[in-house]
């Protein structure tokens, strides 16, 4: 039987989220000073370009493949990312099986003027306060490892705080999920979560059950420009892209190339 990466990952999450929510117990006091802070990168507007829309990522590593690059440094690919036309830049920050950290974040927001998407396993409002707090403007939201009340909260959550949230399936039955809460950005993902196999036949199919006026964004296992330009006429406003750039040796030529 495969491994279950999701239940390995949530396993050390919720101990992390538990201690580092005791070392800050007064988090919840400052969240409404927290919500009047300005996030002046729409992820959303950004999606809405008619272009290619590339959401690059920052990743270290990942369960499936180990190390995808231990040397990256952060700031100089972060600049790449900007200036060679990426209409986003996500972040993964979990800890364990990823490598990352909200700090990568942060250096992220100090340097590029774009909207950033922390992309982690979020399943407490504790998470998106540390993501506002470290320079987010969007947060991911996994169906598949919420229920539909712990997904609308955190949702409404995000909202208050001036958050977009990119919410995530994998299946009909989570997309509907999705819909049902109001989800103005659908992220599907091509990556199974818990054995990590990845097909782009999942955004094929469930782009026919997308709901109107929503952003949708296909996630994982996109490396060829003929893929972004089918997914774009099959109805995607968004290409969330990591693995292609964080293995390559020359990240600004294989960005350039997808946006050509």
């Amino acid at each position: 039987m495969s491994k279950d990466f999701l239940a390995e990952i949530l396993t050390l999450k919720q101990k992390r989220i538990r201690e580092n929510k005791q070392k800050e117990p007064d988090w919840a006091e400052k969240l409404d000073a927290l919500a009047k802070t300005p996030s002046p990168y729409s992820f959303y507007e950004a999606l809405k370009r008619d272009e290619i829309n590339i959401i690059a990522e920052i990743k270290r590593a990942s369960p499936s493949k180990g190390t995808l690059n231990d040397r990256i440094d952060i700031v100089e690919t972060a600049k790449i990312y900007e200036s060679n036309g990426a209409c986003a830049i996500s972040v993964l920050t979990e800890e364990d099986k990823f490598r990352g950290s909200l700090s990568d974040l942060e250096k992220v927001r100090q340097t590029v003027k774009l909207p950033i998407l922390c992309k982690d396993f979020i399943f407490d409002e504790f998470q998106i306060y540390k993501a506002k707090q470290a320079g987010a403007n969007a947060v991911l939201l996994i169906v598949a490892m919420l229920d539909e009340e712990k997904l609308g909260r955190l949702y409404k959550f995000a909202e208050n705080l001036g958050l977009d949230a990119l919410v995530e399936v994998h299946t009909k039955a989570e997309l509907e999920t999705a819909t049902k809460i109001g989800a103005k950005i659908i992220g599907i993902n091509n990556r199974n979560l818990h054995d990590f196999s990845v097909s782009l036949d999942v955004s094929r199919n469930l782009i026919k059950e997308a709901p109107k006026d929503v952003l949708m964004v296909s996630e994982s296992g996109i490396s060829r420009k003929e893929e972004i330009i089918e997914l774009k006429e099959l109805g995607f406003s968004g290409f969330l892209i990591g693995e292609l750039f964080m293995r390559s040796a020359d990240i600004r030529t294989e960005l350039t190339k997808l946006k050509a």
